[in-house]
C-alpha cells in the first residue's frame, strides 16, 4: 500500500483529496496545523500529524516511508501575518526539502489555472516562484491548474444574499469552476499518471452575470447585478496598491483580475454549480 501525505487538508480541496486518496486504498498522512481543523477527514485518515509548515524544523521527518506528497498549501483567507511568500512559497518549499531528504517518488502541486499569464499579482508571484523550485528539484512532479473552485463561487452566493450582484465591465467573461470532488479525482489519478501539468475546469461554461442568475434563482429571489466599469477598478486597484499592504489588495486584485478575464480550462466532472448553490442555502 503506496503511503501519500497530504498538506492542506483541511481546506476546501483538501478534504475532498484525502477521502480520495483512501478510496483509492492509499495510506493517507495528513498534517495540520491544528487537531479540530482535522475533524472533518478523521475517518479518511491513518495518521495525523500537527506541526507548523512555515517552520522548517517543525517537520524534520516527516516524509519518512512517503511515497508521494501532495501540497494544496496556499493563503487564502488567513488573518495570522503570513504573506503570500511565507505560505505559497516558503512553506511548501520546506515541504520540498523534506521531500527530497526521504527520497519520495512524486509532489503534486495545486497552483492556479493561466499563472503564468497573471505573474503582475503578488499571489500569483508566489505559487510560480515554488514551480520554479519544484520542476529544478529532480522529483517526479505534477502541477495541477484549476481555474476555480465551487468554493470560491460562494461568493456570489453571499453577495445575492445580500440582494445585489457585481460583475466587472458587462460580466460577460467566462469561467468554468470545478467542484472540489471531481478536481480531486484529477489530483489522485495524477499520482499514478505521467502528466507534468494539467489544466482542469468543470463541465460547465459560464459567464459571470450567468452565475449570478443561478445564485438568485436558488435563493428565489429577484436577479438584480450590476456593472463595475473597468476604468474604476483600474483606479482602485492603483490606489489599494499605493496605500494599503499586499494582506490587503492582494486577495482582491486576484478576484478582479479573474473576473476580468475568460478562464476556460479543459472541462472535467459531472457535479453542477446548480446542485452546488441549492445545497449551500
Amino acid at each position: 500500500m503506496k503511503k501519500v501525505l497530504v498538506a492542506g487538508a483541511s481546506g476546501y480541496l483538501g478534504k475532498y483529496v484525502v477521502k480520495e486518496f483512501k478510496e483509492q486504498g492509499y495510506h493517507v498522512s495528513v498534517i495540520a496545523r491544528n487537531a479540530l481543523k482535522l475533524n472533518e477527514v478523521k475517518e479518511y485518515t491513518d495518521e495525523q500529524v500537527i506541526c507548523e509548515i512555515t517552520n522548517a524544523d517543525s517537520i524534520k521527518g516527516i516524509c519518512k516511508d512517503v511515497d508521494i506528497v501532495f501540497s494544496a498549501v496556499g493563503i487564502t483567507k488567513q488573518k495570522d501575518g503570513l504573506t503570500y511568500m511565507d505560505v505559497d512559497y516558503r512553506a511548501n518549499k520546506n515541504l520540498l526539502e523534506e521531500t527530497k531528504s526521504a527520497g519520495v517518488d512524486k509532489f503534486i502541486y495545486i497552483s492556479v489555472f493561466g499563472a503564468h499569464k497573471m505573474k503582475q499579482l503578488k499571489a500569483i508571484q508566489a505559487k510560480l516562484k515554488f514551480e520554479e523550485e519544484l520542476k529544478a528539484s529532480g522529483i517526479d512532479y505534477t502541477i495541477i491548474y484549476p481555474n476555480g473552485f465551487f468554493s470560491d463561487m460562494m461568493e456570489y452566493l453571499n453577495m445575492a444574499k445580500k440582494g445585489k450582484g457585481m460583475v466587472i465591465g458587462s460580466g460577460e467573461n467566462k469561467i468554468n469552476p470545478i467542484h472540489g470532488a471531481d478536481l480531486a479525482e484529477v489530483c489522485v489519478n495524477a499520482a499514478s499518471g505521467d502528466e507534468k501539468e494539467i489544466e482542469v475546469g468543470g463541465p460547465d461554461v459560464f459567464t459571470h452575470r450567468e452565475i449570478f442568475e443561478i445564485a438568485f434563482k436558488a435563493l428565489n429571489k429577484k436577479v438584480k447585478v450590476s456593472g463595475f466599469p473597468v476604468w474604476m477598478k483600474n483606479i482602485m486597484l492603483w490606489f489599494l496598491r499605493t496605500f494599503t499592504s499586499v494582506k490587503t489588495y492582494g486577495p482582491l486584485e486576484f478576484f478582479m483580475t479573474v473576473l476580468s478575464n475568460d478562464m476556460i480550462a479543459p472541462k472535467y466532472g459531472k457535479r453542477k454549480l446548480e446542485e452546488f448553490f441549492y445545497k449551500s442555502v
